[in-house]
């Protein structure tokens, strides 16, 4: 079974986003030609609750960008984004949600982030995604969204660490580029690990079925 997963297309993280990835909307019309393609489709949702600790806004005298101890995990202070309510935290109108079977929330406990649709940072929870896609037959999991070097990378690492043979649609990502690299750095290691790496285009017209 193709499953998709559409990671984070959500409105704080396309252009004017409270935490925008530059380009991100174009991984839009990408994911709604997979989805079309696709046997299965599910989302992953950024969903913070107002006080979540990865925030910089939470943290007095820090600011964004700036990297402190959470709870033994090195945490990234972020921008106030995807709080659970708001309108950024939305999944972006423009996706065909008909098409999306489930979506997941992530991020939900304010003390620990969440990248990865499947776990939170320290792994010690999972979301329940990996436990839907075993039962619901999925083989080959095609993965895109945003943004490619922070919660797709993640999303894409515990795919593959929990079996699932993993595609990373190239074209249907964006990255933060927080640091020059950071994308190259995020598709290197999604490869490493054994990662497929395809363009959409190939995936929608069966090339690679």
């Amino acid at each position: 079974m193709k499953t998709l997963i559409l990671v984070d297309i959500q409105y704080d993280f396309l252009p004017g986003g409270a935490l925008a990835v530059p380009q991100g909307d174009a991984v839009v019309p990408v994911a709604n030609v997979l989805a079309r393609a696709a046997d299965l489709v599910i989302a992953t949702q950024d969903f913070h609750p107002p006080d979540h600790k990865s925030f910089a806004a939470n943290h007095d005298g820090r600011d964004i960008g700036e990297v402190v101890d959470l709870d033994g995990l090195s945490q990234i202070l972020w921008p106030v984004h995807c709080v659970q309510g708001t309108r950024g935290a939305e999944l972006v109108d423009e996706l065909e949600r008909e098409r999306i079977a489930k979506v997941f929330p992530k991020g939900t406990d304010s003390s620990i982030d969440s990248y990865s649709g499947f776990f939170d940072n320290g792994h010690r929870k999972a979301t329940g995604l990996g436990d839907y896609l075993k039962q619901q037959g999925a083989g080959q999991l095609w993965v895109c969204g945003l943004a490619t070097d922070y919660c797709v990378k993640f999303t894409v690492l515990d795919a593959l660490e929990l079996g699932f043979e993993t595609t990373l649609v190239v074209d249907g990502c964006r990255g933060v580029n927080l640091s020059a690299g950071d994308v190259d750095a995020a598709v290197a290691a999604m490869r490493e690990k054994g990662a497929h790496v395809a363009q959409s285009s190939a995936l929608a017209s069966g090339v690679l079925a």
